[in-house]
């Protein structure tokens, strides 16, 4: 535990604290030795770091709970299954970095339960680049990572029906081995169909303006 401690860079009385409050995992245990690994090492810089950050200890608790209680990326990720998506390996406190202030016990679990994170290890997973640069630039934007996330859950809705109705037009016209083949055309469809709904949009919210500056300056 000194050795421990002393690698840390912390007191031993402090990670003795840790352990109380459940922050670290316990040792592995061979009779009255406990053995400390470089998870343990690991998980204490990842404290410091997050404490830098401005997160409490019981947030820090919380975290660490929903880290060691995540699905593993294996099972999220289907080593059989074909993905274009790049999986990003970060550390808690990396993760903090991407999405600062943002990175709390809830947003955590939202993100845990929509499958974006899993754990490997003593690491986290993102199951997508695309997806977690987006995700973060929009919390630059100043969009809440709440409201981000609540609107992935929603997108992944929309996309799911939208690959059902790809893959049930390939299975009635084609074979099922065509899918991965046709996959660019069916994205490619539904970038040109929303690039159009949001130009829908755009004019819509373009047209109401004239009217509603009209019924402004009628009421004076």
């Amino acid at each position: 535990m000194t050795e421990l401690a002393k690698e840390a860079g912390i007191t031993v009385r402090t990670l003795r604290f840790y352990r109380e409050r459940k922050l670290l995992p316990p040792p592995r245990r061979q009779g009255r030795i406990a053995w400390y690994g470089e998870h343990h090492l690991a998980r204490l810089r990842t404290i410091s770091a997050l404490l830098e950050r401005g997160h409490t200890l019981n947030g820090i608790a919380e975290l660490a709970e929903a880290f060691d209680h995540g699905r593993d990326v294996g099972e999220l990720l289907g080593f059989d299954a074909p993905s274009e998506e790049i999986p990003v390996r970060l550390s808690p406190e990396e993760l903090a970095d991407h999405f600062a202030g943002e990175v709390t016990p809830e947003n955590l679990a939202t993100a845990l339960e929509l499958g974006y994170l899993g754990t490997d290890g003593g690491e986290i997973v993102h199951v997508s680049r695309r997806l977690l640069d987006v995700s973060s630039a929009m919390v630059r934007e100043g969009i809440p990572l709440a409201a981000v996330l609540e609107a992935g859950r929603r997108v992944r809705e929309h996309a799911d029906a939208l690959a059902e109705i790809f893959t049930e037009l390939v299975a009635a016209h084609a074979s099922p081995e065509d899918v991965q083949r046709l996959r660019p055309l069916a994205k490619s469809v539904v970038e040109a169909e929303l690039s159009m709904a949001l130009d829908r949009r755009l004019a819509a919210g373009q047209n109401t303006e004239p009217d509603e500056e009209k019924k402004a300056g009628s009421g004076g």
